[in-house]
């Protein structure tokens, strides 16, 4: 298997209802998630691109949240809508959505 270009890690941490941190569980992860693999599954992009699903990122009140490296990308508040975003302009045309990524002061 060749080395991927790029890495996402989608958070799909869930907590239970009410805890004080939250998760992105309680914010739609879960379509988020299952739209990466899709997508990745329909644009055959396995040389290029790697998708992990992953325990908490923070900020969890920001979620849903996904992280990319090598860069270092961190986006928040990301719905099932805008994966296909991220993956034409910044996994594939290594062009960060700016209107995704976290505030300076959270990442």
């Amino acid at each position: 298997m060749p080395r991927p270009q790029k890495h996402v890690f989608v958070c799909s941490q869930s907590r239970p209802l009410g805890h004080p941190r939250g998760s992105c569980g309680q914010r739609g992860c879960s379509d988020v998630v299952d739209e990466f693999m899709f997508q990745f599954q329909q644009r055959q992009c396995f040389d290029k691109v790697a998708v992990t699903p992953c325990a908490c990122i923070g900020p969890c009140g920001q979620g849903p949240n996904v992280l990319v490296y090598p860069e270092g990308v961190f986006y928040t508040g990301v719905s099932k809508e805008d994966v296909s975003a991220i993956f034409d302009e910044h996994l594939l045309g290594d062009k960060p959505v700016e209107r995704l990524r976290a505030p300076a002061d959270q990442w």
